[in-house]
């Protein structure tokens, strides 16, 4: 698509600027989708651009300060995410990029070469086919990162930029992503490095901070201990995110009514192959210059005027989050 290939962070900008922005998006949905868009999102093609200047318009008006990407693809992922509600969509643009202020040690310098260790490990890769609902599979194995090898967060920024680069294609915009979650291996010394503060921001990110729509995330093999580190987290899920959940167990039935065994790997009695990884990594090696220009610029919010009170609305208190983490401790324990 012509507009993933500019990835310019913009200045401050003026109104006079916008109206010499090229008007270059071109739409790639088939028909299919178009209607599928249409029925899910409430996108009407013969007002996409419409609804896209208003936004932009929006950005302008309260933020004059922001310096994000204005052009129409860009905006019209947050559109889509918030079923192009001009509201929602200028508030999930502002947390998208309030994030990277409030989380420094993962957004600094995120790049694809400086968590290469981590896709090495095998902690992620992306299924080669989508489910039949045309979702991609994000595949997650907790288990592959060893504490003592890198800390917790490299596998947040490995996820972000994954994120980032699944958001590419409009297929994925309108039909959303599928997480498979692996919990084979995962520990007492894995759950332990999950407290309610880390839970609570990558949390809000994926809820509240960027422009996905997350269908299902299935997790399989859970130990004992997944109750408790469920525990930390369902706090800060929202009910609708939180009822997306499910739990397979052992049991590759199950996860089959969810995620075809067609289009599966053989590690889980599926008719795909061997599990890649590989390929995955090379093609976020491949993106780096673009993520050098998304993400190794000046904080996008430096000149901004923004307070704690207008991000991840609904977040629970610091009080809230320790009375969690006591509840889910005793847990974690417990289960173990």
């Amino acid at each position: 698509m012509a507009e993933e290939n500019d990835f310019t962070v913009a200045g401050p900008v003026v109104e006079n600027e916008v109206q010499s922005l090229p008007h270059a998006y071109s739409c790639t949905l088939t028909p299919e989708l178009v209607a599928k868009a249409r029925e899910e999102l409430q996108e009407k093609p013969e007002w996409r651009l419409r609804d896209v200047q208003a936004l932009r318009d929006m950005v302008l008006k309260d933020y004059p300060n922001l310096r994000t990407r204005l052009d129409d693809g860009f905006l019209l992922r947050f559109l889509r995410a918030r079923k192009f509600d001009y509201d929602k969509a200028l508030q999930l643009l502002v947390n998208y990029h309030a994030s990277r202020r409030s989380w420094p040690e993962v957004f600094h310098n995120l790049r694809p070469s400086t968590i290469k260790h981590v896709l090495d490990s095998g902690f992620l890769t992306v299924l080669p086919h989508p489910d039949p609902d045309g979702r991609l599979v994000l595949c997650l194995r907790p288990g592959k990162w060893r504490p003592s090898d890198y800390p917790f967060l490299d596998t947040i920024r490995a996820i972000y930029l994954t994120l980032e680069k699944l958001i590419q294609p409009e297929e994925t915009q309108v039909n959303g992503l599928v997480i498979l979650a692996d919990y084979s291996g995962v520990g007492l010394a894995h759950a332990s490095q999950l407290g309610p503060f880390l839970a609570k921001k990558v949390v809000g990110i994926l809820q509240d901070g960027f422009p996905i729509r997350i269908k299902a995330v299935n997790i399989i093999n859970e130990p004992r201990i997944f109750k408790g580190i469920f525990a930390i987290i369902k706090p800060f899920l929202k009910e609708k995110m939180a009822q997306r959940f499910i739990l397979h167990g052992s049991d590759l039935n199950s996860l089959y009514q969810r995620i075809p065994s067609g289009i599966l790997p053989e590690e889980y009695g599926g008719a795909a192959g061997k599990l890649n990884t590989a390929d995955w990594s090379t093609t976020l090696q491949n993106s780096e210059e673009e993520f050098v220009v998304e993400f190794c610029q000046p904080d996008p919010l430096e000149s901004a005027a923004l307070t704690d009170s207008m991000l991840f609305e609904g977040e629970p208190s610091e009080a809230q989050c320790d009375d969690s983490y006591r509840g889910a401790r005793s847990q974690l324990y417990y289960c173990y």
